[in-house]
């Protein structure tokens, strides 16, 4: 997401909100879907959690390849859906 945006949402009495478009927009979300709500302190923060986990996943594992004596050898082909990776040890 590039940019801040600050938006307001009511709360019903259910306990629920409406998340505003350009919000839902910047995290990727759509109807049905999940978001993960984080807190922080004072604030909460809003997540897609499919791209959380995958950054919390590349956090812990960053690094540990090559600790392990791994070399990663990737090429990406230009079709979104084709990915190659070899790893020698």
């Amino acid at each position: 997401m590039s940019g801040r945006i600050v938006e307001t949402a009511k709360v019903l009495p259910k306990g629920q909100i409406t998340i505003p478009k350009d919000v839902r927009d910047a995290l990727g979300v759509d109807t049905g879907d999940r978001v993960m709500l984080i807190g922080d302190g004072d604030r909460i923060v809003m997540v897609n959690p499919a791209t959380y986990a995958v950054e919390w996943l590349g956090d812990q594992m960053a690094g540990k390849a090559s600790e392990a004596g791994f070399a990663c050898v990737a090429s990406v082909r230009r079709s979104p859906d084709h990915h190659d990776a070899t790893f020698a040890k």
